[in-house]
């Protein structure tokens, strides 16, 4: 296959009838730019430059072949150009995954937000808790709770410091009392989630430096964590929560927090992908903007409740 160096040192040969003037102004040696000359000579099997101790002239199988050679270096310039218009230009599809409570009370109305401000861009989301296969489903990212168990994925961070935290409807809090002391869950009904088919009821948080825990029992799993939060709005039940996901109801007042002095657990958000390929501009577009929002919501649980 001839290179697009070797083609590009022609052409220039040609036209400052030279060899070692077009060496010079593609900073070359002479000794390299005779060898590229050589190469494309033999690819083609003929001789394109007749050359001399003081001269070189084009041959005739070089004149016609010079046609050809300027025709291929114009087309890949205009499509280097191409590229490089359409990496500035912020269109096309935007294929990706999140989990199903982000997605739909955070996600979707800042999407709707970032396409107003790119109307050329289209949106294809796909919503679910189990974990996206990045090398067969149809998305280029997924957000994901936690730390991404496949180390072969590229993962970027968009809520480091996001964390669980427990909470129920004021109504279930007037009929049933607030816990004070984390033993007392055992006596209320928890709002248990399920993930790959294990359901997640031992619930741990930080004491300070000491961590302390439950396993807490309750009349609802689910395998879907919308549910979980829908239940406890509707006041059935305390939840254990990423805080992303209950903020806009904590602040709303339909849900409360319980013992905000334990901190719970870690529930980093991250973008994760396949390959930084990937990462084109739509996409870190998006996390820029995921990024700054998640951080104003992480942001009012500090200075809500003073989490550390």
């Amino acid at each position: 296959m001839l290179r697009f160096d070797d083609l590009q040192l022609f052409v220039r040969a040609a036209d400052l009838g030279s060899l070692s003037a077009a060496a010079r102004v593609m900073d070359l040696s002479p000794a390299v730019a005779s060898a590229a000359l050589k190469r494309i000579e033999h690819q083609l099997g003929t001789r394109l430059l007749a050359r001399s101790t003081r001269s070189l002239r084009l041959t005739a199988e070089g004149e016609g072949f010079l046609t050809y050679a300027r025709a291929a270096l114009n087309s890949l310039d205009e499509g280097r150009r191409l590229l490089a218009s359409g990496q500035d230009h912020v269109s096309g599809m935007l294929q990706l995954s999140a989990p199903s409570d982000f997605g739909r009370n955070q996600l979707l109305p800042w999407l709707d937000d970032f396409q107003r401000e790119y109307p050329q861009l289209s949106v294809r989301l796909l919503l679910g808790d189990r974990i996206a296969d990045l090398y067969r489903q149809p998305v280029d990212i997924a957000l994901r709770y936690g730390e991404p168990e496949d180390s072969s994925l590229v993962a970027l961070p968009i809520a480091p410091d996001n964390v669980r935290v427990l909470c129920a409807a004021p109504g279930y809090l007037a009929r049933h009392g607030e816990p004070r002391q984390l033993e007392q869950l055992a006596q209320h009904n928890c709002l248990l989630y399920m993930l790959a088919d294990r359901v997640h009821d031992h619930w741990r948080f930080l004491d300070g430096k000491r961590e302390v825990s439950l396993t807490v029992s309750g009349d609802r799993v689910s395998d879907d964590a919308d549910v979980v939060r829908r239940w406890a709005v509707a006041g059935v039940g305390i939840a254990y929560k990423s805080w992303l996901d209950v903020s806009t109801d904590v602040v709303a007042g339909r849900l409360h927090l319980i013992l905000p002095e334990l901190r719970g657990e870690r529930t980093p958000l991250n973008l994760l992908c396949a390959h930084r390929a990937q990462l084109s501009k739509p996409v870190n577009l998006l996390r820029e903007m995921l990024v700054s929002r998640c951080a104003t919501l992480t942001a009012q649980l500090s200075e809500r409740f003073a989490v550390k």
